[in-house]
Order: structure tokens, then sequence, then C-alpha cells
């Protein structure tokens, strides 16, 4: 890339496919919970999702950096073959641990003595993580094409495999609903694991054209071996791990706060409403890594466009927190019931800074992936994930209400790991000028 070739509008024609494609998977989280607001019993099954959810989301957090090196690493047909391996090895593993996991002594223990949620509720999630088995492996699968039509700058296949997507959970979770008599939690697992199914060979089919036209044929010399790769991933893994793994920990201590069980109803409402937003950062990141080519120019119009983007995230934001709206959208649209509302509302504004701060967190990570110093970003996480678990212990000490006191404990950690990750930031940019320049 010349310098002074990138725009702002090239940024946006580069970035609006992805950011539809998260967009698009923010909704689903949305759409399945008003979904089983509207079902029976349905303070219960919400909790059983969220709970359920947050399993799924640990056992899964080592596949979703692969969209970071596969964009980042797959340059020919050696480099593909090498991280498909080792792609096919993690989603083996990944589901042994899902099947670990649902070893009943194992789960009892988890649920009813570590985490103390009521039998009826360890049932309910029991049935409803069976039913997301297939979910891991089929992310990693997902992701790992994904980012080889990233690095191939046709970011718009992505966007049409989530729309299968989405269209598979709005028909299979309706036909559910009103055809059987499954708990909602049931339906939500089963619709989201059939969904990521087949986007993930919708994204395969898509990808198979580009592997053998531009990826086998390469003529790049680009080489690694394992060794290279693990050293590579694992702070990448560790970071996602780290990160997702929080969510078990939270609802552990919401499930023996205040008002425990109507938060644990409340939270995967509020963060599904907040991810809507949050998407916008986690868009950004394989944006970043895949077009920053280092040049003062260049780096700054990329700084510039996420300036922008984190602004025009946060006004709309608060526009809706700050406004009647918030009240249509958890009633009307989340469909929570009239005593839930407003412990809805008060959780989601706590939270409204949080997807400007995912967008910067992205932006610094992204510097710091093409600087080689992945390792910092795994200790930025590190700084977040104990921030949250000694912020929330003592905010559960002080008898915080559980949904607020994960809400202010997200919040804060963020901002700690955002200061953290802004002194490596610097050290990232020194190495771009000598790898890049």
């Amino acid at each position: 890339m010349k310098k002074g070739e990138l725009t702002l509008k090239y940024i946006f024609k580069f970035w609006f496919p992805i950011a539809l494609t998260w967009l698009m998977m923010a909704f689903e989280g949305p759409y399945t919970t008003a979904v089983i607001a509207r079902l029976g019993n349905a303070k219960y099954n919400l909790a059983a999702y969220g709970i359920a959810f947050s399993f799924a989301l640990i056992v899964e957090a080592p596949i979703i950096m692969l969209m970071t090196a596969s964009t980042a690493l797959v340059k020919n047909s050696l480099t593909y073959k090498k991280l498909r391996n080792f792609t096919l090895i993690l989603n083996l593993l990944i589901t042994v641990a899902m099947l670990i996991l649902l070893i009943p002594s194992v789960f009892d223990f988890i649920t009813l003595k570590l985490m103390g949620i009521e039998e009826k509720l360890a049932k309910l999630v029991y049935h409803a993580t069976v039913f997301l088995i297939p979910w891991p492996a089929a992310i990693g699968f997902r992701r790992f094409y994904q980012g080889i039509l990233i690095a191939s700058k046709k970011t718009k296949y992505i966007a049409f495999g989530t729309v299968m997507r989405i269209l598979t959970v709005i028909v299979f979770s309706l036909v559910l609903a009103f055809n059987t008599n499954l708990q909602g939690c049931y339906i939500g697992a089963i619709s989201l694991s059939l969904a990521v199914v087949i986007e993930a060979f919708v994204i395969y089919a898509m990808t198979f054209g580009t592997i053998k036209s531009r990826v086998l044929p390469s003529k790049s010399d680009f080489s690694f071996d394992y060794g290279y790769l693990i050293k590579f991933y694992i702070p990448l893994a560790l970071t996602s791990f780290i990160s997702l793994g929080v969510q078990p920990i939270v609802t552990f201590f919401v499930a023996k706060s205040r008002l425990a069980l109507d938060s644990l109803a409340v939270l995967p409402v509020v963060t599904s409403f907040i991810f809507i937003f949050r998407s916008m950062g986690l868009s950004f990141q394989e944006v970043g890594i895949a077009l920053m080519k280092y040049d003062d120019e260049n780096f700054t119009t990329l700084k510039t466009f996420v300036a922008i983007l984190g602004i025009v995230v946060s006004y709309i934001l608060a526009g809706i927190m700050l406004t009647p709206a918030r009240y249509f959208w958890f009633k009307k649209v989340a469909g929570l019931s009239d005593d839930l509302v407003p412990l809805a509302v008060q959780t989601a504004s706590i939270l409204i800074l949080l997807p400007a701060l995912s967008i910067l967190i992205s932006w610094q990570r992204s510097v710091l992936v093409n600087a080689n110093m992945t390792k910092s970003i795994t200790y930025g996480t590190i700084v977040e994930f104990v921030s949250i678990v000694v912020l929330i212990s003592i905010f559960i000490k002080m008898n915080l209400i559980g949904a607020h006191a994960a809400a202010l404990s997200f919040i804060l950690a963020r901002i700690a790991a955002n200061i953290y990750l802004h002194t490596q930031y610097k050290k990232g940019i020194g190495n771009l000028v000598l790898l890049k320049g």
C-alpha cells in the first residue's frame, strides 16, 4: 500500500461487511432472549439460557482468535495447511472439553456446589448445554475460513454467511416455539447450534474458490513451523480464554448476590443488548490487522476512523439509554416482565461507555498483533480478568444487587485494561516502525 492510499471511505467499505456480520450476530442474542422471555417459565429459562451460554463461551474461548491468526498467517499453501490442521486439533479438544463438562458428577459439582443454584435451574442448564455441544467446534471452523476471506479482501462474503445464520435462528426458534412444548432455553440452544453449523459450511463453500485461486498458488515464501504457530497463538488463545472465562465466574458471584434470580434473568438480556454496540469494536480488530501498513499518514487515517466510530456508537447508545426508548426496548422488544424492566434499564445504563472502550481495545490489540506483541494482549486481558473478579467480589460483599455489581465490574475492569494496553501500544508503534518502515 502506497503512502496516503488509505482513506476513510476505503476503510469504511472494508470494515462495513465485517461490522454488518457482527451486528447481525449481535441481533441474535436479543432476538433469542426475546423469544424465551415470551414463553412459559420465562425467568428460569432466561437464567438457564444465560448460564448455559456462558459455559459454551468458555469452552469456545481457545478458538475465538483463529480468525485473527488466519488473517495474519495464511499466505500460501504451506501456511494454510498448517493452520487448518491446527484448527482441526483445537476443535477436537474443545469438543472433548464440552463433553467432560457434561459428565453429571462434574456438572453437578459446578452448578449445585460451586455456583449454588437451585436444582430446578441446574436441570434446565444441563439440557440447554447439551444442545450447545456443536457450537464451539462450528465457531472454530468458521472463524478460520473467515480470516482467509478478510486477508483476501472479500469481507462481503462473511456478511452473507451471517445472513444465513440469522435466518436459521429466526426460522428454527419460531418453528420450535409454535410447534413444540420445549422449554425456552432449549429452543434458544438448539436454534443457535443449528445456525452456526450452517453458517460454517456456507463460509467454507464461499472460501473454497479463494483458497484454490489465491492461497494455494501463492508465491509467498512466508513460512512457520508448529513451534512458531503455538508461540504466536497461545497468547491470543489465553486472551480469549481469560476474557470469556470471566462469564462463568461472574455468574458464580451473581448467583450468590442480592436479587440473584432476577439478576441472572436480566444479565443475558442486557449483555446481548450492549453487545449490539460492542460489536462495532469487535469488528474492527481484524480490519486493523489487515490494513495497518505503517506510515504516518495511513496510520493517522486508521486512528481517525477509530475515533469517529467510537463517538458515533457512544452517541447512539446514550440516545437510547437516556430517553424513553430504553423502556421500549426492554419491555416491548426484549419482552421482559414489568418487575424485571427497571433492573435491566439500571444495569444497561452503567454499561453505556463499554462499547467505546471496546472499540479502543480492538485498535490497541490490532497494533500489538501487527507489532508481534501478542503477549501484551494477554497481559492486558489478565489485568481485566483480575479486576473483574476482585471488584465483583467486593461489590457482592457490599450487598449490591448482582446485576449492578457485574456491570460496574465490567466497566471499571475494561478501563484498567485500556490503561495498561496504552503503555504497550506506544511500544507497539515503535515496533511497527521497525517492522514496516
